[in-house]
């Protein structure tokens, strides 16, 4: 490990000097830690949490698990080559820390005393462990894997080959029992729970151990989970009960203590809700059969955490803040919970005791795990945004403006630390994905994007949360319902007008991206605008038809354009970039990964070869061996250089090769 540090030092002097105005090469960037999934003890005295850090040499990135004990300092305790430990959980008495790693047999489940000792791997599936569940008595845990190939599949496969038949591909996930024995732990032979021609998502015991919960649907294919119900199996009989089984989507989240009742999310009866509408949070009382809604007056989208002794506690966002709420269970109404954080991702409550492990952070800082006692205040565990305490950071700021249709569009604008408002700058747009995602403030924003580093260079960035964005109420999350692109574009348009009405942009160097949605949004402004001087279109969608017919949510589309292209090919037109290709006039580079199913890569062709048959400045990046998004640390390397590049050319007027030394 030391000696991969060095090189890398090494590294970074080289790119530091090719890097013009950059203080922090991209390598420094890509190589910064990150803290998640933080879980208590039952005794509130330990923390396990997951740091993920970049392995240059594997081209990956390795989440290995680390601890915190009352009193002491943090310290790793897994090291799994080749692969990252996932899914921490402790044994319900505490004494064991579970996750699942690949150490040479696919993933399996692993143990390791929390007083020390070397983690022991406890199954051994032929297919892999998918997630698992302690019983609440520790003596049993119940796991999902894949079914294996029958035998008739692999004679088919010998027979004839690698063939798939859209729809059919896939193989089910059922239940399967470990029996697990602390006094001599070792690997066990798993006992099968379910059977059928079904899919088993997410599951939970029952308090009393003698039930599991589970959402069935009818395969695991990802459009399939619109239809899920939820049943309930007995562990000693295998006996089913169906208990939630709306016409669409219901899915269990969480048991009461008791056991008397759970938290579940259901569509009820809208089958492609769950893109833009509000989800609906019910509880379902075990001894009445019936359910009642819950949190109706949370207008945004609800996350519940956790269903304890203290209450039912969902995270929720509210503009560019995620808080805390608890919900009465009774009254189904919610209130705050104050937290000294504007953005808090996670939580994980003790059994017995007050405690309670966080994963959140303030807008100028990365996020951190905490120990914090509820009403009191927070203390820091893990210390990530130590990695960034000299690094030259942007000012962040939130602004507001009105778009072409009134609509109020809020943005966060990212400037040096020096800005000067009698100066005119380069301003840059990028815009997120989703479309129901968000930009919130924060100090190194974006994946692929390098923000930071075009602001030492002198521009400032507009990130825009155009309609459609989480955060701002189910109403706004419509507003692009059949005026995607058309809409989208106004809010961006507008908020360049609006910095533009504060005289301190150069608004004849101006370039915008994005990737996913916020790519299509950019393909949009290059076959719509030609206010921009380079664009650069990241996984974006350029032609609705093309994306309808071949991507794996056809749904989406469904939904918000409200038609299929063979019942309404005009709308269709209106929201497509290709559709205006003849304007089109920006040069536009194209990113994407080869294997896309979200938005599969012939829409990047279509736009590239729109683009090159009117001869613009325009060039298509293919980042080989992915799919929706750049999850490897070379490649996503490139895809900054890329973007570098592309923007210097045409907004600083800098030519500057990809360093190869």
């Amino acid at each position: 490990m030391r000696i991969l540090y060095t090189g890398i030092l090494v590294c970074l002097a080289n790119f530091v000097f090719s890097q013009k105005n950059a203080s922090v090469s991209f390598e420094k960037w890509v190589s910064l830690k990150s803290s998640n999934s933080p879980v208590i003890s039952p005794d509130g005295k330990t923390i396990v949490y997951t740091v993920t850090s970049t392995d240059w040499a594997a081209n990956s990135y390795d989440s290995e698990i680390w601890m915190y004990k009352e009193g002491g300092e943090p310290f790793q305790l897994t090291r799994t080559n080749k692969s990252s430990s996932t899914a921490v959980q402790f044994s319900p008495d505490g004494r064991f820390v579970s996750f699942l790693a690949d150490r040479g047999e696919k993933t399996q489940l692993h143990v390791i005393q929390v007083n020390g000792g070397e983690a022991i791997q406890i199954s051994k599936e032929e297919e892999g462990v998918s997630a698992y569940k302690w019983s609440p008595d520790g003596l049993q845990i119940a796991i999902t894997k894949t079914e294996a190939d029958t035998k008739r599949d692999k004679t088919i496969k010998e027979r004839y080959g690698s063939f798939g038949v859209e729809g059919e591909e896939y193989k089910q996930t059922h239940l399967w029992i470990l029996n697990f024995n602390q006094d001599s732990v070792k690997i066990q032979a798993s006992k099968r729970l379910t059977e059928g021609n079904f899919n088993v998502s997410g599951f939970d015991w029952s308090p009393d151990g003698k039930s599991i919960v589970f959402n069935r649907q009818k395969d695991p294919l990802i459009n399939s989970g619109i239809s899920a119900d939820i049943v309930m199996i007995n562990t000693s009989d295998k006996k089913s009960t169906s208990l939630v089984a709306n016409p669409a989507a219901d899915g269990f989240i969480r048991w009461n203590p008791e056991g008397t009742e759970f938290v579940y999310n259901s569509t009820v009866t809208d089958s492609v809700s769950q893109f833009y509408k509000n989800n609906r949070l019910f509880i379902y009382d075990m001894a009445s059969r019936k359910s009642r809604e819950i949190a109706t007056d949370i207008d945004e989208n609800k996350n519940v955490i956790d269903w304890n002794a203290k209450g039912l506690f969902i995270l929720a966002l509210e503009r560019t803040k995620q808080k805390l709420y608890t919900v009465d269970t009774k009254t189904g109404t919610s209130k705050p919970v104050s937290l000294p954080l504007d953005l808090v991702a996670a939580l994980s409550f003790s059994k017995n005791s007050d405690a309670i492990a966080l994963l959140g952070r303030n807008y100028e800082g990365l996020s951190d795990v905490y120990l914090w006692r509820m009403n009191g205040p927070v203390k820091l565990i893990s210390n990530n945004a130590a990695q960034i305490s000299s690094w030259n950071t942007p000012v962040n700021e939130v602004i507001q403006w009105k778009s072409k249709d009134g609509a109020s569009i809020e943005g966060v604008l990212l400037k040096p630390r020096n800005f000067d408002p009698a100066k005119k700058y380069p301003l840059l747009v990028v815009i997120h994905g989703g479309p129901t995602a968000i930009d919130f403030p924060e100090p190194l924003p974006t994946n692929v994007y390098p923000v930071m580093q075009w602001i030492e260079k002198g521009a400032v960035v507009l990130r825009v949360n155009y309609r459609g964005s989480a955060g701002y109420g189910e109403k706004f999350r419509s507003l692009n319902v059949r005026n995607l692109g058309v809409g989208d574009m106004w809010d961006v348009v507008s908020g360049v007008e609006f910095l533009n009405s504060k005289g301190f942009i150069d608004t004849s160097r101006m370039g915008s991206m994005g990737w996913s949605q916020g790519g299509y949004i950019s393909a949009f402004l290059t076959t719509n605008t030609n206010m921009f001087k380079a664009i650069s279109v990241g996984a974006g969608i350029s032609n609705w038809v093309t994306y309808y017919v071949s991507t794996d949510i056809t749904p989406f589309t469904q939904q918000y354009l409200k038609a299929t292209p063979w019942s309404d090919m005009d709308i269709y037109l209106k929201t497509s970039p290709m559709t205006n290709i003849s304007k089109a006039s920006t040069p536009t580079l194209i990113q994407h990964g080869e294997f896309d199913k979200r938005v599969p890569i012939s829409n990047a062709y279509e736009l590239y070869r729109g683009l090159q048959d009117r001869g613009i400045p325009s060039k298509l990046v293919v980042y080989k061996g992915f799919g929706h998004g750049i999850n490897k640390p070379k490649e996503r390397l490139a895809a900054i250089w890329h973007n570098w590049q592309w923007f210097n050319k045409y907004i600083f007027g800098e030519e500057e090769a990809l360093p190869v030394d």
